[in-house]
């Protein structure tokens, strides 16, 4: 390449998808443009990211053209319209006032605009299946009718060196004029990864491990479930096992529970029913999640757990896009005139 590329980041969370692809391009990519209409998102990602520009809020009320020039779009679209674990109404869910299934339209309207070399979306792997396909299929080819060729996979990240199980599809779109025959996603690598890898250095704050009234009633819960042949409820994961996909919300930390010996206090130091729970069962902590999606160490989490939770359930695994990443940047390297 024979200057550095210029990326927009639109609903950007706390930055995932761009840090993958920093990863990747190293010096060779700058960010000129970044959406995100959460504010307490916006938060955690203008203390990771030193950005000389102001994070933007909605982006249905930005003019493509108040956009500056770019070459490559990242854009996670928001995921829960078409997720296997929500309600699953596609272009018709409405939240606050916002139609989520509709917002890919904006990222089309953006890069009809730009004509940037490359789009890269992820979302969730129901988006694949959602309306019996046909949901899947207005999306590519309203990136196809506005010049660009699509591929797309399913990937999952524990293939990828982190211990989390979380499937999510991968859509790579290049302009007409300098898309390749073929595109390859990465394959990814056996990984020997387990969650005893990310736990997080002892001891482990007391406010992480469940009270012994808690851990009674996810038990009678789980039981009521399972008598009527439902699957529901918690689930302790093996230190040399891996994780289930996180997610935001109760179910994510407690169907990624821990039982963990090492040393810590049965002080408690939040307002709890009963006392902390003698067998050693804790929730995994915001800084473990952010491992298990792949963020490094010297991400800060400055905000409180309620929403690092949340941020990281609905965030990206690094790792994946930054070996899609690797593969967008070998096709860029090829092309003659960048």
């Amino acid at each position: 390449m024979t200057k550095k590329l210029k990326s927009i980041d639109l609903f950007a969370g706390i930055g995932g998808i761009r840090l993958g692809f920093d990863e990747a391009f190293k010096e060779q990519i700058s960010t000129v443009f970044v959406s995100e209409w959460d504010k307490f998102a916006q938060k955690t990602y203008k203390t990771n990211f030193d950005d000389s520009f102001e994070i933007a809020g909605d982006i249905t009320k930005i003019a493509e053209t108040d956009i500056p020039e770019f070459d490559i779009c990242l854009a996670g679209f928001p995921c829960q319209a078409f997720s296997l674990a929500g309600k699953r109404q596609g272009f018709e869910d409405n939240y606050k006032g916002m139609t989520r299934g509709t917002l890919f339209q904006d990222v089309v309207r953006i890069c009809e605009h730009h004509k940037p070399k490359v789009i890269f979306c992820e979302n969730v792997k129901g988006l694949a299946i959602h309306d019996r396909g046909r949901t899947f299929e207005v999306i590519t080819k309203a990136f196809e009718e506005i010049g660009y060729k699509v591929w797309s996979k399913i990937l999952n990240s524990k293939d990828f060196g982190v211990p989390q199980n979380r499937e999510r599809i991968y859509i790579v779109a290049f302009r007409k004029d300098i898309a390749p025959e073929e595109f390859c996603f990465p394959e990814g690598t056996c990984n020997s990864t387990t969650i005893a890898d990310i736990i997080q250095e002892a001891p482990i704050p007391t406010k992480y491990y469940l009270s012994d009234v808690y851990v009674e009633t996810l038990r009678r819960h789980k039981q009521r479930h399972k008598e009527k042949g439902n699957g529901f409820g918690y689930e302790i994961r093996e230190l040399n096992g891996i994780a289930g996909a996180i997610v935001c919300g109760g179910m994510g930390r407690e169907r990624n529970l821990l039982i963990d010996h090492r040393k810590h206090s049965l002080t408690p130091t939040t307002h709890i029913k009963g006392k902390v729970n003698t067998e050693d069962i804790r929730k995994m902590t915001p800084r473990e999640w952010a491992r298990l999606q792949g963020f490094p160490d010297s991400y800060k989490l400055e905000l409180a757990d309620t929403h690092l939770y949340k941020q990281f359930g609905n965030s990206v695994t690094v790792n994946v896009i930054a070996a899609i990443a690797e593969s967008i940047k070998e096709v860029l390297e090829n092309v003659k005139e960048l």
